[in-house]
């Protein structure tokens, strides 16, 4: 990681929600923290389009916006993470498997 990533972005979406020290959105916070929002750690195929929801019914357009110019979008280091894990190796094989 490089020195602006010291943090994961999952982490780092986490911390700029507390920063805006609006209470309804503790929820938020667990959900970063979780991955919840995460391009590759969350269940969701539209995570980012969740947090800018979740974001906006919040209130909380400047930081939806950050999020839609790709603040909070996953780095090239957690891209290639995800590609060498298992999960990502499975998708894949799924992918290049000849029919």
């Amino acid at each position: 990681m490089s020195g602006s990533e010291v943090y994961g972005t999952a982490e780092r979406l986490a911390r700029a929600i507390e920063e805006r020290g609006n209470p309804r959105l503790a929820g938020m916070v667990r959900k970063a923290r979780a991955g919840e929002y995460d391009d590759y750690l969350s269940d969701s195929a539209t995570p980012i389009n969740d947090l800018v929801r979740d974001l906006r019914q919040n209130g909380e357009h400047e930081l939806a916006q950050r999020a839609i110019d790709g603040e909070f979008d996953g780095t090239k280091e957690e891209a290639e993470a995800w590609a060498n894990s298992p999960e990502g190796q499975e998708v894949f094989g799924e992918f290049w498997r000849r029919p």
